[in-house]
C-alpha cells in the first residue's frame, strides 16, 4: 500500500488522498472474501458453498468480489497513506476507486484531518487557589447537614401549616368546572415550599388547619406540559388530613454516637476537620485545573474540524452506553423512559465534547512546540498503573492498549504537567 498523492482541497483541513493497494495485498483480500462468500453461492455441478473460486469467477466475472474486497483494504490503506502524508484522519467524505485489477487498485479519498494548531503563553498562567482553611463555620454546616439526613418528621396538632411543613392531602382539579385527567390524588405528601407543584399551589396550603376542607385557585403557565391545560385557571378541593414538621436531632455526644463512630462531640469535629480539609484541597486543586484549562483552550489558536467534535460526543454517547450495560439497561429502554433520541444525548454532551477537543489539541500543540518525548519507562510506568488500577495482568493492558495511542496520552498528560508546573498561583 502506498500513497501516490496528497492534494490540500480549498475547505480548511480537507485532503484528497489517492492511494494504492499492491495486488499481493488486494489478491489476499478478495480470497478472504470469497471464502466467506462461497458458502451462500450455488453453482450448478457443485455442493452448495464448494465452488472453487475460478468458476465462480468466470460465471459472474472477475471483479464479482471486487467491491467487498476493496471495502476491506480501505481502513488500513488509508491509514498507512495518512501516515507517510503525516496527518491525522479525523473524518472520511467519500471514497471512490479509479481502478483495479490482478496487480492491485486504486482509490481516491477525501478525507478530513486533524488540523495544525497554534500557542503562546501557556507559561506563567495565572490562577486564584480557593482558600482551604477549614472555618468553624464550615464544621457546623457539615453537622447542620448531619442533622438534617437524620432528621424525622413529627404530627404538629396545635398550629396551622407552615413553610417547610409535610402537608398529607387529598386533592381533585378542576377546569371550567371539569375534573381533568392527572388532577387527583388521595393521601398525597406535599412538601410546603419545595416548589414542586404549580406556582401558588403550595403557598395556599399554608395557615390552614388539620381536617379542614377548603379550595384554593391556581393559573397553570403558559409552557405547562400538558398543552391542553396550558395558561388555564384551575381549581382544586382539598382535604388537609395531617401537618408533619421536620425535627432534628440534639447535637451531643449521644447524636455523635449515632451518626459515627467516635464518642464525644469533640472528638467527632476533629475528624470532621480531617474530612473537610481533605476535601477542601482537593476541591481546590481541581479548581486550580480548570482554570488552567479554560486559559489554554483561550489561547488556542486555529479552525477545528466539527467532524472532531462529533467524534468526541459520539463517543461520550458510547460510553454511556457501556455503563447503562453495566448497570443491566439497554440503551433503547433508556431512551424510551427519557423521552429523548440519540441526537438529543449528543447535544447534552456537545459543550463537554467541544472543551475536550479543545483541550486535547492545545496539549498536542504543546507537546510538538516543546518537543516532549515518551521513553520506553514512561510507558512501562503508565502500563503498571493501569494493571494496578484494573486489577490486570500488564501484558493483557499491553494488548488492550496500543503503545503508540498511550504514548500520546503520556505526552499530553506532560504537556500538562510542564504547564501547571510553571502556572503562577496566587
Amino acid at each position: 500500500m502506498a500513497l501516490k498523492e496528497c492534494t490540500k482541497k480549498e475547505e480548511a483541513n480537507s485532503y484528497e488522498l489517492v492511494v494504492s493497494v499492491d495486488g499481493e495485498t488486494f489478491e489476499k483480500a478478495i480470497n478472504a472474501v470469497y471464502k466467506k462468500q462461497v458458502k451462500k453461492i450455488n453453482v450448478q455441478g457443485f455442493r452448495k458453498g464448494k465452488a472453487p473460486r475460478s468458476i465462480i469467477e468466470r460465471l459472474y466475472g472477475a471483479e464479482v468480489f471486487y467491491d467487498d474486497a476493496m471495502q476491506d483494504c480501505y481502513p488500513d490503506a488509508l491509514y498507512d497513506a495518512a501516515k507517510e502524508a503525516g496527518v491525522k484522519i479525523v473524518a472520511v467524505e467519500s471514497l471512490e476507486a479509479v481502478e483495479a485489477g490482478k496487480e492491485g487498485f486504486t482509490f481516491k479519498a477525501l478525507v478530513v484531518v486533524e488540523p495544525t494548531m497554534e500557542i503562546d503563553n501557556y507559561k506563567g498562567i495565572e490562577v486564584e487557589k480557593k482558600s482551604t482553611e477549614v472555618t468553624d463555620g464550615l464544621i457546623d454546616k457539615e453537622i447542620e447537614q448531619v442533622r438534617e439526613r437524620n432528621s424525622r418528621l413529627v404530627t404538629v396538632e396545635d398550629r396551622a401549616a407552615e413553610n417547610g411543613d409535610t402537608a398529607v392531602i387529598d386533592f381533585e382539579g378542576f377546569v371550567d368546572g371539569e375534573a381533568f385527567e392527572g388532577g387527583k390524588a388521595e393521601g398525597y405528601n406535599l412538601s410546603l415550599g419545595s416548589g414542586n407543584f404549580i406556582p401558588g399551589f403550595e403557598e395556599q396550603i399554608i395557615g390552614h388547619t388539620t381536617g379542614e376542607e377548603f379550595s384554593i385557585n391556581v393559573k397553570f403557565p403558559e409552557e405547562y406540559q400538558a398543552e391542553e391545560l396550558a395558561g388555564k385557571d384551575a381549581e382544586f378541593k382539598i382535604v388537609l388530613h395531617e401537618i408533619k414538621t421536620k425535627e432534628l436531632p440534639e447535637v451531643d455526644d449521644d447524636f455523635v454516637k449515632d451518626v459515627s463512630d467516635k464518642d464525644t462531640l469533640d472528638e467527632y469535629k476533629e475528624e470532621l476537620r480531617e474530612t473537610v480539609a481533605k476535601r477542601l484541597k482537593d476541591e481546590a486543586e481541581k479548581d486550580v485545573d480548570d482554570q488552567i484549562s479554560n486559559k489554554l483552550m483561550e489561547l488556542l489558536e486555529g479552525e477545528i474540524p466539527e467532524a472532531m467534535f462529533e467524534n468526541q460526543a459520539n463517543e461520550m454517547v458510547r460510553d454511556f452506553e457501556m455503563r447503562l450495560r453495566a448497570q443491566g439497561m439497554d440503551m433503547k429502554t433508556y431512551m424510551q423512559y427519557m423521552g429523548m433520541d440519540v441526537n438529543a444525548l449528543k447535544g447534552m454532551y456537545r459543550e463537554d465534547a467541544e472543551k475536550r477537543v479543545k483541550l486535547r489539541l492545545a496539549l498536542e500543540t504543546i507537546a510538538k512546540k516543546e518537543n516532549i518525548e515518551v521513553t520506553e519507562a514512561d510507558l512501562e510506568d503508565e502500563y503498571s498503573k493501569m494493571a494496578e488500577a484494573y486489577k490486570m495482568d500488564a501484558d493483557k493492558v499491553k494488548e488492550a492498549v496500543p503503545a503508540e495511542s498511550l504514548t500520546e496520552d503520556v505526552k499530553v498528560q506532560k504537556a500538562l504537567d510542564l504547564v501547571k508546573n510553571s502556572a503562577v498561583i496566587k
